[in-house]
């Protein structure tokens, strides 16, 4: 599975014939490179690594208190698939 994870466009295969996806990528928000993180989206003109986007999530449920409950149904099937 690609580390990089190129949202709304095709992967890109330079002249070799070889995945960009080895290309040093940055996170938009703080700053590391892919070789640093778990996984890393591009989207158009910004990054953002696995790490940070956990971090978003968690600021944005807690500073509502509490999730819809079609968020909710998504939480707990992801939870519960991760802890299987």
């Amino acid at each position: 599975m690609a580390k990089v994870v190129k949202l709304g466009a095709k992967k890109e295969h330079n002249e070799n014939g070889h995945n960009e996806d080895k290309d040093l990528v940055y996170c938009s928000f703080c700053g590391r490179p892919n070789t640093q993180v778990l996984k890393m989206v591009q989207g158009p003109g910004v990054n953002i690594c696995s790490e940070c986007a956990m971090i978003a999530v968690q600021y944005l449920i807690l500073n509502d208190r509490m999730p819809s409950a079609e968020a909710q149904q998504i939480l707990d099937a992801f939870w519960g698939k991760a802890r299987k």
